[in-house]
């Protein structure tokens, strides 16, 4: 991949420009020739004009065609992204007699799916990352009943995402086993828990397409007005009234035209259209306008409502009312509870609530 996107930037830096000049001097040379000849009145100017027009529409098409064939690189680097994401082999995979019940990604056999509730277990679970020789989690159990509302907090770099990625089976323990309405999440289908799975980023990745599409990818099988009730619900309808073609406004690439607030909006209402037994938030870090981060409360506050849920916590003061806070530090848990005993407890979650509060006074003096 790193090749091919090397060799379409040298031919665009290279190729180009090299056309480009050598048609400027052609014509450059005509014009300076021609009007020579002209002073000495051995051509007239419109026999001149004619020549810097020809010498012109040569050079066009042999641009276009500089052009068309830095087109077909793209292309072929392109292909070759996609060709090398596609022979990539998966971290995991599910056993032979999985895919027999339940299909895979391409064929599922969603007949054979089972409802799922949300009950998660780790049971036993110790865990490091495949390139790691650290044991990340030992003999770690933590139940969590259906509906459920767990907080994860530590301080940047901590290693608060691991206990998600582990429960949506990004990974899977290196020991032990998670269980999905009491049963091994290795013995269904990937695809059947990850469907089940709605995921707001920190940053949210929108396609490049229109608010409509980005919230109906999803759920595919979704009416028109259940997208917009969805959208509604989160408040979108606020960002797409701003916009000339309101649903049908084009996003950008990666939705490079809203802003980060504005993505977390639909990424939200995506969210909430897919109505997932199991809900992901890592909370934004950047900055967000008081209104649009009230928007987005009311959105989350909607998910959340029965329903397991991780939110991966940035700001301590938004988890309050949490079932469970899971506090992490240096990659390992080393408190849980409920966020009053917690803090009565005076540990190390009270110092990075503590910590954090006075940080947000602090602000507020200054603003």
């Amino acid at each position: 991949m790193e090749k091919a996107s090397l060799r379409m930037a040298n031919l665009n830096g290279l190729y180009i420009p090299i056309i480009v000049f050598f048609g400027s001097v052609s014509t450059a040379i005509v014009l300076a020739r021609g009007g020579y000849l002209a002073m000495g009145d051995v051509i007239q100017i419109g026999t001149l004009s004619a020549f810097i027009s020809y010498a012109i529409n040569i050079f066009e098409p042999v641009q276009q065609l500089a052009k068309t064939y830095t087109d077909v690189i793209a292309l072929q680097a392109n292909v070759e992204r996609v060709t090398d994401l596609l022979e990539k082999e998966p971290l995991i995979k599910d056993s032979t007699d999985v895919v027999e019940i339940y299909g895979d990604n391409i064929n599922p056999k969603k007949q054979n799916w089972e409802e799922i509730n949300g009950d998660i277990e780790f049971r036993n679970v110790t865990f490091k990352y495949p390139d790691g020789d650290e044991e990340v989690l030992k003999s770690f159990n933590l139940h969590i009943p259906a509906g459920t509302n767990v907080a994860i907090v530590g301080e940047t770099g901590a290693g608060k995402s691991t206990l998600v990625n582990l429960a949506c089976r990004f990974f899977e323990p290196t020991e032990g086993e998670i269980l999905i309405d009491g049963k091994d999440y290795r013995d269904r289908s990937q695809l059947w828990l990850h469907s089940n799975i709605g995921y707001v980023l920190q940053n949210p990745h929108l396609f490049s397409g229109t608010i409509k599409d980005n919230i109906w990818y999803g759920n595919l099988e979704a009416t028109d007005e259940e997208v917009i009730k969805a959208a509604e619900i989160v408040s979108v309808n606020t960002v797409a009234d701003k916009l000339e073609k309101g649903y049908l406004s084009e996003v950008g690439e990666g939705g490079d035209k809203l802003s980060t607030g504005e993505k977390q909006l639909i990424s939200i209402a995506r969210a909430i259209l897919a109505n997932p037994r199991i809900f992901v938030l890592d909370e934004a870090t950047s900055s967000i306008d008081t209104q649009t981060e009230k928007f987005i409360q009311d959105g989350i506050n909607y998910l959340l409502k029965g329903r397991t849920s991780f939110i991966i916590a940035h700001r301590l003061s938004t988890i309050k009312k949490a079932d469970i806070i899971l506090v992490v530090k240096n990659g390992k848990i080393v408190e849980q509870g409920t966020h009053k005993s917690l803090i009565a407890e005076k540990g190390y979650y009270y110092k990075l609530y503590t910590k954090q509060f006075e940080e947000e006074k602090t602000l507020e003096v200054l603003k």
